[in-house]
């Protein structure tokens, strides 16, 4: 039996540091609610729009939830999210297929399920976070006027 060559231990710690520092670093970003920079007036209209055409409705904060029907996680955050709903006054919660609306997740830039958007009552993505957002983080941001 031949013994371990140091080039392939060598190999095998760099890969096993590289996937430890990735798992930590996608576990401290998963789900974390980030604000989204402001955009021109007129670089916001066609995102108005197709938030529209997805159901959302001027005048009140809308939690909007992209998910996908193999996705298990979305299972979690759609818990989430209707317990921030019937927590507080004044947010509605809509629920957005990837696969039956793929058009609408590119022009808004989501890349994976689940992803959450928080829009403001003037139509503008605010907040986002991908994966299941944290439930104190969802319901803090809005009670401080994130979304209003």
């Amino acid at each position: 039996m031949q013994s371990p060559s140091p080039t392939g231990i060598v190999v095998l710690v760099a890969v096993l540091a590289a996937a430890t520092a990735f798992g930590w670093w996608r576990r401290r970003h998963d789900g974390r609610l980030r604000a989204v920079r402001k955009r021109p007036p007129a670089t916001d209209a066609p995102h108005r729009a197709t938030l529209t055409a997805l159901g959302v409705r001027p005048g009140e904060v809308t939690l909007v939830q992209f998910s996908a029907p193999v996705c298990a996680p979305c299972r979690a955050a759609r818990r989430v999210l209707a317990d921030v709903a019937t927590r507080l006054d004044g947010i509605a919660v809509l629920e957005v297929g990837v696969d039956e609306h793929l058009d609408a997740a590119r022009e808004l830039d989501v890349w994976r399920t689940p992803t959450v958007l928080v829009v403001d009552t003037a139509g503008r993505v605010v907040r986002r976070a991908a994966g299941v957002p944290d439930r104190d983080d969802l319901i803090a941001a809005l009670t401080a006027g994130a979304a209003r």
